[in-house]
């Protein structure tokens, strides 16, 4: 397909459109103008120490054979989703294609993309038939001046378990991603998310529980400073009975960020005994900085158990003055406050490795401005 030159000929929604009200993508009309660095970073600086798996290497929406070792999956070119504006783009795209049967045992497979400038698209595609299980970690490096857009299709057989990680790292660009999960009977889906450095982010999921007993979760947090925007979209959808699903999202907004997220959970007449949840929280470092949230709830079911809830606040004062009490500084003692607030969102990651991993980026972001 012929790709866009200029941010207008994208026809993206604008503000006016409910679930693009937050959005803000006006950072890829530079990466459209930008052209790609040609020479070839080393991406294993990227990798996650103690993770043994399959390695794949993309520069620039290219994979590079030289730097991935990838021990059985394959990558194919993909024909997109018309049916959504940012996937349609990835028509004629590379991606990582990953099909699972039960006798076949998959260590973590780490996914590396960086962008060293303009627009690079991707399509991944992961099915696993019944009883597979498969962990991914997916880590995307931007530079400024690029954009790097994604799109990610899942399906999930009976008692088929996925573990999907994704990092935003890097100094800056644009980062959407569009998510389309189908979780069948007594399935599981978990995925997590740490968005930092990107100037914009877009990031819309949508997992559809159509099998009795299928879970799902999509957890993440939010570290965003400086002017940075960006603008998560859940939905959940109950279409069989027994399901149940979590959403664990935390923010930090400092500066002039804007922080948004909109998640939803919707439950069909069918869906009786459906469990689901939903926590969004929010911490301002700064009452420069913005938050947006807005937690949904559509039940056509009787039988269910639904909540959702959503908080906005500051670091606790009189947990500031314990710590000063102890001796401990200022901006170490919101480090602290601030690490524990994010812990709940990472919780559900299974690897130690991987947690810890985000765990130090995270940590990493905290303290540098501290």
């Amino acid at each position: 397909m012929t790709l866009p030159v200029r941010f207008d000929d994208l026809g993206l929604p604008g503000r006016r459109h409910e679930d693009w009200r937050w959005s803000d993508l006006s950072a890829i009309e530079a990466a459209l103008a930008a052209r790609a660095n040609d020479g070839a970073p080393d991406a294993r600086r990227w990798l996650i120490d103690g993770v043994t798996g399959p390695v794949l290497l993309f520069v620039d929406g290219r994979y590079s054979a030289e730097g991935s070792d990838p021990q059985g999956v394959t990558i194919e070119t993909s024909g997109g989703d018309e049916a959504h504006i940012l996937s349609r783009l990835t028509r004629g795209a590379v991606g990582a294609t990953l099909r699972l049967g039960r006798e076949q045992a998959a260590g973590p497979i780490q996914l590396v993309h960086v962008a060293t400038g303009g627009q690079a698209h991707l399509h991944h595609r992961l099915t696993l038939a019944e009883d597979a299980q498969a962990s991914i970690v997916e880590t995307y490096v931007g530079a400024p001046a690029s954009w790097t857009n994604v799109a990610v299709d899942i399906e999930l057989a009976h008692s088929a378990r996925l573990m999907r990680t994704v990092r935003r790292l890097g100094e800056g660009g644009v980062h959407t991603e569009t998510l389309r999960a189908g979780v069948g009977q007594g399935a599981s889906f978990m995925g997590t998310t740490l968005l930092t450095q990107a100037e914009n982010v877009r990031i819309e999921s949508h997992a559809r529980l159509h099998g009795i007993g299928a879970f799902a979760s999509l957890d993440g947090i939010m570290l965003g400073r400086n002017r940075q925007t960006f603008d998560v979209v859940n939905r959940i959808e109950h279409a069989a009975e027994g399901g149940s699903s979590r959403q664990t999202w935390r923010s930090v907004a400092d500066d002039r960020a804007t922080l948004s997220f909109a998640g939803k959970i919707q439950v069909a007449r069918a869906a009786q005994k459906t469990d689901a949840e939903q926590s969004v929280k929010a911490l301002l470092m700064e009452r420069t900085a913005t938050v947006n949230s807005k937690p949904e709830l559509e039940i056509f079911a009787d039988d269910v158990k639904c909540a959702h809830g959503a908080t906005v606040g500051e670091l606790s004062k009189d947990a500031l003055f314990y710590l000063a009490s102890r001796g401990v500084p200022p901006a170490e003692s919101r480090a602290i406050l601030t690490e524990s607030f994010l812990s709940d969102a990472l919780a559900t990651i299974g690897e130690d490795a991987v947690r810890e991993a985000l765990t130090a980026d995270a940590i990493g972001w905290l303290r540098r401005g501290a």
